[in-house]
This record gives structure tokens, C-alpha cells and sequence, in this order.
């Protein structure tokens, strides 16, 4: 597997869906190695990991050319090692599918979403990303989607049927201590979060705005994650953040302070513009969470009721939503903890990815 940076404990939602499907694919009697980018290998994690193996290569930490030449190293690396699958995460490194048919490698494409659509890219990488996406789809002998927005997507654009594989979620142990909420000066049931990485289409500068305007006396915004990258836009964000003691910058979180920030909270909200299958919006709803999302294919796939979503970039309407949450304690239209963990099940995920691989060993679509 490549096409991530690593894993365990570095943000990002390939990174997440792979630290969780990895492992199950190793219950299921599969063996598996992850080619993860060495700068983000983390120090304290070995080779061995949870029964399968990491395989940490260089890259450089350019935003752009990171998971290109990655993975293509990656690639030419599985032309001497040749596994029996290659399996690709993401449209950005499926850009080297074409390289690893060449070289006789049976290739898997996982589908997270339209890259090219974050505000963050220039004319440059839209147009490579796109390619990443007509190569994994085209050329790969196995394409699994994450959603069904994906799915319709790729279907149009390149008539190919992909698998539709969702993200899942784990069911949380959830914690009654309040370390990180004592470390960040905030009350239980008294914060909005959102938690993903400092980046513009996930539109922390929205969410920022609605808060500031809603009437929620005693209650706190807390943004949890961090920059891959310095960047103008999370300079703008900083700057705003340090203008509100209202506003908490909580920063990278994994292990016990994300749950305890996730068990805690009031309400989560998702404002993004560009999602795959929000996996942050999922496991919030698998602590009860009550959640707000923009109204964007990716987030009403989840399936809240038409009183949890909001007009991308509404900034009034947002306002105004979290505002009747701070009054009720409650969002209309939150789906019950049951039914998220029953929907997005690893396990199941990870069945439904080792039957695309057997279906490619077995030389069938």
C-alpha cells in the first residue's frame, strides 16, 4: 500500500482510513506492508506494526511534489519486491498507476475524492491531480470509491463502475477524565469543535465568523489539528484566533486528548467545501455528538436531517444554527450512534477491500 504519509498518530483522512483498514486486512489473513514517507514516519513506531509492516522511504516535504515522487519510488521499490497487489490511496500518487502497469504490477486505486477541487491547489497540480484520477481509474484493474458521489463522478467522466468502499469509524472508548479540556481551559458540553487539518476547503475562517456572531454566552470554539505546510491561509486563521480568547487553537491531537475533546463537546461542526467521506464528521457522530455540516454531496451522504446542514459558506445561517444548539443543548436531525457504527464498520470495510484484491488475483473486475 502506498500513497500515505504514515501512520499511526499523522492527520489526514488517507491516513486515518489506512492506520484503520491495515490492520483488519491483517486479521483477515492478509500480508501487508505500507510504504509510508519518511519524515513522517513516526519515531517512536518500529517496522512491525500491529501485525503488519511499515516501510519507511524518503520524500521530499515540498507541498506538491511530496506524494509524486514518493510515490514513485514507491513504485519502482514493488518492482523489485513484487507483491502481489500494489494498492493505491488517493488520485495524486495514482498518477504513477501507468508506471506500475508497466513494470507488471497488479494495481488497486482507492478513490478519496476530487482533489483537484481544493481551493488550495494552483492551475499546475489541478491538472496533474486530474490526471492522477484518469490514470487510477483507467488504468488500474481494481477501483474502489469512498462514497456514492464518487462513484456517479467516475462513472461520468470515465464509464468506469468502481466498488464503493465508505470510511468507517471505531466504536469509542469513551473517557470520563477532562485532561485535555483542563489544559485548554474549557467547560464539558460548553465548546464547539471541529477537528482537520489547517487547510481551506475544510473553511475554519466560516465557522470562525458564525461562532463569533452566535449568541452562545460561556461556550468556546476549539479548532483541533494542524498546518502540513505554512501557508497564507493559516496565517489568516491564526490571526483571527488571536483577536478571541473565545477561540482555541488545540492543535495536532491524537490518543486520549482527541477523545476527550470528541466525548466532551457540545456540538461538532463541519463547515468544509470539499470532502471525500468525512471520517472526523463520522466519529463524532459515533461519540453522540450532536453535528452540524455543510450542505455538500460528500456530507449529506451521511444521511443528518435537512436541520443539520447549512448552505456552504453561510455564515448567518450557521450563526443562527449554532446558536439554537446553544439554546436547546441539542441539534435536530443527529443520527443515533448505533446506526454510524452499524454503517461504518472497519471490519466490514476491510472485507469488502480484500474481496475487490481476490476478484484482481483471480483475474475477474
Amino acid at each position: 500500500m502506498l500513497g500515505l504519509r504514515g501512520f499511526p498518530g499523522v492527520q489526514g483522512g488517507v491516513e486515518t482510513h489506512a492506520e484503520n483498514l491495515c490492520p483488519h486486512l491483517v486479521d483477515q489473513g492478509w500480508d501487508v506492508e505500507v510504504v509510508t514517507r519518511k519524515p513522517y514516519h513516526p519515531p517512536t513506531v518500529g517496522r512491525d506494526w500491529r501485525g503488519l509492516r511499515l516501510t519507511p522511504v524518503w520524500s521530499p516535504r515540498k507541498n506538491g511534489l511530496e506524494p509524486m515522487i514518493h510515490s514513485a519510488l514507491a513504485v519502482l521499490r514493488a518492482a523489485v519486491t513484487r507483491p502481489d497487489i500494489v494498492h493505491i490511496q488517493a488520485i495524486g500518487p495514482a498518477f504513477v498507476t501507468p508506471l506500475a502497469r508497466l513494470l507488471g504490477l497488479k494495481v488497486v486505486v482507492t478513490h478519496h475524492g476530487p482533489d483537484y477541487d481544493r481551493q488550495k491547489w494552483g492551475g499546475f497540480a489541478r491538472l496533474v491531480l486530474r490526471l492522477g484520477e484518469r490514470f487510477g481509474m483507467r488504468w488500474s484493474q481494481g477501483q474502489i470509491v469512498i462514497s456514492r458521489t464518487i462513484f456517479e463522478l467516475v462513472r461520468a467522466k470515465h464509464g468506469v463502475d468502481a466498488t464503493i468502499i465508505p470510511n468507517g469509524v471505531v466504536a469509542p472508548d469513551i473517557p470520563t477524565s477532562l485532561g485535555c479540556l483542563d489544559e485548554l481551559g474549557l467547560m464539558p458540553r460548553r465548546y464547539v469543535l471541529l477537528v482537520s487539518r489547517l487547510v481551506p476547503e475544510k473553511r475554519h475562517l466560516d465557522l470562525m465568523q458564525a461562532f463569533l456572531a452566535a449568541d452562545m454566552p460561556g461556550w468556546k470554539l476549539v479548532l483541533a489539528g494542524a498546518a502540513d505546510h505554512e501557508s497564507s491561509y493559516v496565517n489568516e486563521v491564526r490571526a483571527l484566533a488571536a483577536q478571541s480568547d473565545r477561540i482555541v487553537m488545540a492543535g495536532f491531537r491524537t490518543g486520549l486528548a482527541l477523545r476527550e475533546l470528541y466525548a466532551h463537546a457540545g456540538v461538532f461542526v463541519l463547515p468544509s467545501s470539499h470532502e471525500g467521506l468525512p471520517i472526523a464528521l463520522l466519529e463524532a457522530l459515533s461519540y453522540g455528538l450532536p453535528a452540524l455540516a455543510s450542505a455538500i454531496p460528500a456530507n449529506l451522504e451521511v444521511g443528518l436531517a435537512k436541520e443539520a446542514y447549512f448552505e456552504l459558506g453561510n455564515r448567518e445561517e450557521l450563526a443562527r444554527k449554532l446558536t439554537l444548539a446553544a439554546t436547546t443543548g441539542r441539534v435536530e436531525g443527529s443520527v443515533s450512534t448505533q446506526q454510524v457504527l452499524d454503517r461504518y464498520d472497519w471490519r466490514k470495510v476491510a472485507a469488502s477491500t480484500a474481496d475487490v484484491y481476490r476478484r484482481l488475483l483471480a483475474g475477474r473486475r
